[in-house]
């Protein structure tokens, strides 16, 4: 049976919370790395939940990608995890941006620029 609107709207807030403290945590130990968001269809959670971790330049990024991918994979299970979703977070889910990134490309317009579905995933 489909989740309700309070329901999806609790679940909507409980991932909201455990992403900003996995956001806070890879602000104090991963080196570039500035924010974080997430999009999804509630009612398709599994088909649609992405999870975009933004850092400052392409080349931060691009560190992340080799050095820190592990942590931050793993932070976002936690989330996931302590939202109570039941998905391991996949190159499909976990992608890597750069605020440089979307400067150059679109003006610096996350929101046309989290629509596009090619940004780079984190496999």
């Amino acid at each position: 049976m489909p989740m309700g609107k309070r329901e999806l709207a609790r679940l909507e807030r409980r991932l909201i919370t455990t992403l900003t403290d996995a956001c806070e945590t890879a602000k104090s130990e991963i080196k570039g790395f500035t924010w974080l968001t997430h999009t999804a269809d509630l009612n398709a959670l599994a088909q649609t939940l992405r999870v975009t971790w933004v850092f400052e330049t392409l080349a931060d990024k691009k560190l992340a990608e080799v050095s820190s991918k592990a942590r931050i994979l793993e932070l976002t299970a936690i989330a996931l995890h302590e939202a109570n979703i039941d998905l391991e977070p996949s190159a499909r889910i976990v992608r890597f941006d750069s605020e440089e990134e979307c400067q150059l490309s679109h003006g610096g317009d996350w929101q046309k620029r989290l629509a596009r579905s090619d940004v780079t995933r984190g496999h």
